[in-house]
């Protein structure tokens, strides 16, 4: 993995408000620490879909879904990844352009809410402990 280069934020991009336009003002990935204390970034995903939200087939006329990857990161330590968790498709469409466009203009807020939901849901209520109390715990 390269070195971080510090780039300047242009706000001509996009709204840095919305996930999308987070990441052009930003040129780098939106990340959010979870309620387990994990940091997690945001990458925007689509596919082909094979079953609807609710279970039926698919609809040969939306065949595209976009979701969106929370890619978790070690602590400390390695810069590689320790898992991810992902949302459901949060759009369908008849074209992947129209499906990623639309996740991409999520609030940040409304972002964080899904890694959240994603988060209690994979691990389950937490507790609010921040990185800082889990690397004091760990004796780091």
């Amino acid at each position: 993995m390269g070195h971080g280069r510090f780039v300047p934020p242009d706000h001509d991009k996009g709204d840095a408000n919305t996930i999308g336009g987070y990441q052009a003002v930003h040129a780098r990935p939106a990340a959010f620490e979870g309620p387990d204390g994990f940091s997690y970034s945001v990458e925007i995903m689509s596919d082909r879909t094979a079953v609807a939200a609710d279970g039926a087939a698919r609809d040969d006329a939306l065949p595209w879904g976009a979701y969106i990857l929370f890619v978790r990161w070690h602590r400390t330590g390695e810069q590689t990844p320790a898992g991810h968790l992902e949302t459901g498709y949060l759009s369908r469409g008849a074209s992947e352009e129209e499906v990623l466009a639309d996740v991409a203009r999520l609030p940040l807020s409304a972002v964080r809410a899904l890694l959240d939901a994603c988060v209690v849901a994979a691990t389950g209520p937490t507790t609010s402990r921040r990185w800082w109390d889990a690397m004091r715990d760990e004796g780091s």
